[in-house]
């Protein structure tokens, strides 16, 4: 937020009525005590398995990696005002696996299981690793995949996703990284 050099990360924030004219709001996740906000994903925890939430007002959760030197992990932060502000979690990191390059967490509800998942990037292994959690704060490894035939370059950015197959009633998971 001080520039166009590399360095001090954070969630920027914008609003905007019409997708066109956007109003700048203050940084909404902030570098603190020498820990940049890298990438993630945000969600509205409607069920409020976070806590975080009050009176009936779900919280929208960001999970975001959390960066400093040679070391990264997955932190969260929580808006009970619609995004408008941002508080971090007194309990971060939510996930450490000791690692340099552990990193954009994505993260969505999956009904059938009635748990939070994560699919994040062990970025120069070239794999994603898949967590679960009840309430987004205590996670547990599923399973790991990769490299898969990748030979050169970092994974990250992973997204996860269900597609209709077409003509059935089907669906299929789709892992996509970048």
């Amino acid at each position: 937020p001080f520039g166009d050099k590399w360095g001090h990360m954070s969630w920027g924030h914008a609003v905007s009525r019409d997708l066109l004219t956007w109003e700048h709001l203050p940084v909404a996740i902030p570098e603190k005590d020498g820990v940049m906000a890298f990438s993630g994903s945000a969600v509205v925890d409607h069920r409020n398995t976070s806590g975080f939430g009050s009176d009936g007002k779900p919280p929208m959760v960001a999970i975001y990696t959390g960066h400093r030197e040679g070391r990264q992990d997955q932190r969260l932060a929580y808006s009970t005002d619609k995004g408008r502000t941002w508080t971090m979690y007194e309990g971060n990191p939510v996930l450490d696996e000791n690692m340099a390059d552990f990193r954009d967490p994505k993260v969505f509800w999956h009904e059938p299981s009635r748990k939070w998942i994560m699919v994040v990037a062990l970025a120069v292994e070239r794999r994603v690793a898949f967590y679960q959690s009840p309430d987004l704060k205590k996670w547990s490894l599923l399973s790991r995949f990769g490299p898969a035939g990748a030979v050169k370059g970092i994974w990250e950015c992973p997204d996860l996703f269900e597609l209709p197959v077409e003509g059935t009633d089907r669906k299929r998971w789709v892992l996509h990284i970048n």
